[in-house]
């Protein structure tokens, strides 16, 4: 790009407005602006008021987390720059105080929308308010912005799963975003409920519904007339190592999968083991929305900087896994990095016949989890299994739409940012999503999911490597004595065979005397 300047000099001296700072992508994006962009002014953090927490407590305990600690240790100070805003997504005018919103309108130039209900089973009204009306708010605060370089909206790939095959376009709408508004304001939530399967028809729920209608909003209320984005990342997950590898703060995806897996709490899973798990890394989706927002705010042409953009960003044609994949390089990690605690020796099956998932979740997960919380009853001390297995199931069911169909996510577009990078730039802001090798990255989401979700320091792996030989010996000797005895129940009480006995007796007999 002619007359380009680095992507930490685009960010110098300017001031960004993010919502949903405090949510996975969001807490990774700020970290890296102010790790990689130390001359950008301040982050303006739109956070909600919560009871018995000030908007600075909530900050300094998200700046306490590992993620910041590489930033921490280089540019202590930086975390200065992140400064609250009062104000909430469902709002209208986002919640914001008169003071505040005039605040934002002189001094930020770059928005980041990233605050989003990621819940399938939200209420249509919830969705709609919080998604799409949200939406709506952001972009008409953004156009009021004096110095608006960029809105960037974090949209996700699963918003048009009618499509087999997903462009990096703007497809036609599913409803009117504005009669949604007006339902969702207007219409009580009863009556929603009985209208909800008919109105998001043909998408799943709620959440890919109102994320659809979402880029409307974005299409209708900003393309040509300011400077806009829209990211659709696949199913975000771990760090690859950027700041420190294997960050994560959600048990979302085949991480989460791997870390109920070396729990023992999940021992099957109905899906097809040949289906693509169409991930991405956190650091590298991050690394891209940095990347875009800087090549829109490089573009000289007016007419064409204000045309919005829309960017997939998927790694199936880059590094592709499947579902089966997964599983079995977390049960060959299981020796390396098992988790402190485990209930039982890790083992899960993969299985495409529902009734037989069914079977396997009544006997490996409902009966041991009745049998563990009456113990546990008895001992006087608190059930839990029974609850944890309830949460599984229904996450499970919530997904089964999406571990079952396959999806291709066109991202051309969104590979092909990297190529705009000035070289200075790609150290620091490349992707290199080619040099990934699957093993070893699921291996470092292990650790760090062992380590940021289990909250299982590195210390306690020696006791837990032997915690789970143990497990394996007992999980050998219970599994042969249950086969052992099945074999003889069939053999000693079932009536056809002792026939069968007398008859292979009588043939061994026979042959034997020939």
């Amino acid at each position: 790009m002619e007359d380009a300047i680095p992507i930490p000099e685009f960010f110098g001296g300017r001031s960004v407005f993010i919502t949903g700072g405090s949510g996975f992508m969001g807490k990774v994006l700020i970290e890296k602006l102010l790790r990689s962009c130390p001359k950008l002014e301040n982050v303006y953090m739109l956070i909600r008021d919560k009871k018995g927490q000030s908007p600075e407590e909530r900050i300094r305990k998200m700046v306490d987390l590992p993620l910041f600690k590489v930033l921490l240790e280089e540019n202590p100070k930086a975390v200065n720059k992140i400064k609250p805003i009062l104000g909430d997504v469902m709002e209208l005018g986002l919640g914001l105080s008169e003071q505040d919103r005039q605040l934002l309108i002189e001094k930020v130039s770059i928005v980041f929308h990233a605050a989003a209900s990621v819940r399938f089973d939200d209420h249509l009204t919830d969705a709609i308010l919080l998604n799409t009306r949200g939406t709506r708010e952001v972009c008409l605060l953004a156009k009021e912005m004096k110095n608006i370089t960029a809105l960037v909206h974090f949209s996700t790939s699963y918003c048009h799963t009618d499509r087999k095959v997903i462009g990096e376009e703007i497809y036609p709408a599913h409803a009117d975003w504005r009669d949604a508004i007006r339902i969702a304001e207007n219409v009580d939530r009863f009556t929603l409920d009985l209208m909800t399967k008919k109105y998001i028809d043909p998408l799943p729920n709620t959440y890919t519904f109102t994320k659809s209608l979402a880029e409307h909003v974005v299409n209708d209320l900003c393309d040509g007339v300011i400077p806009s984005l829209i990211f659709r990342p696949s199913i975000v997950i771990s760090t690859w190592n950027d700041p420190v590898p294997g960050w994560i703060d959600n048990f979302n995806g085949p991480v989460g999968l791997l870390v109920a897996v070396g729990k023992g709490v999940l021992r099957t899973l109905y899906t097809d083991p040949s289906l693509q798990a169409d991930y991405v890394p956190v650091d590298i989706i991050t690394r891209g929305i940095i990347a875009g927002t800087w090549k829109k705010g490089m573009t000289k042409d007016t007419d064409i900087r204000n045309e919005l953009e829309v960017y997939n960003c998927s790694q199936c044609d880059v590094s592709p896994v499947t579902m089966n994949e997964i599983v079995q390089i977390g049960q060959s990690l299981l020796f390396e990095c098992p988790a402190s605690g485990a209930l039982w020796f890790p083992a899960c099956q993969i299985t495409k016949c529902w009734y037989l998932h069914f079977l396997k979740v009544i006997f490996y997960h409902l009966l041991p989890a009745l049998l563990v919380d009456g113990l546990l009853k008895l001992s006087g001390r608190k059930t839990i299994l029974l609850k944890v297995q309830r949460r599984i199931y229904t996450a499970n069911s919530a997904l089964e739409y999406f571990i079952l169909n396959q999806w291709k996510f066109l991202n051309d577009k969104g590979r092909a940012l990297e190529h705009t990078l000035l070289s200075s730039d790609r150290k620091d802001f490349g992707y290199n999503s080619e040099e990934i090798d699957v093993d070893e990255y699921f291996k470092k989401a292990m650790y760090g999911g062992r380590q940021y979700l289990l909250k299982d320091p590195p210390e306690t792996l020696p006791e837990a490597r032997k915690e789970i030989k143990r497990l394996w010996l007992l999980y050998q000797f219970t599994t042969g004595v249950f086969y052992l005895s099945m074999i003889y129940f069939v053999w000693y009480h079932i009536p056809y065979a002792r026939i069968y006995k007398a008859i292979s007796t009588y043939l061994y007999d026979y042959f034997s005397a020939l």
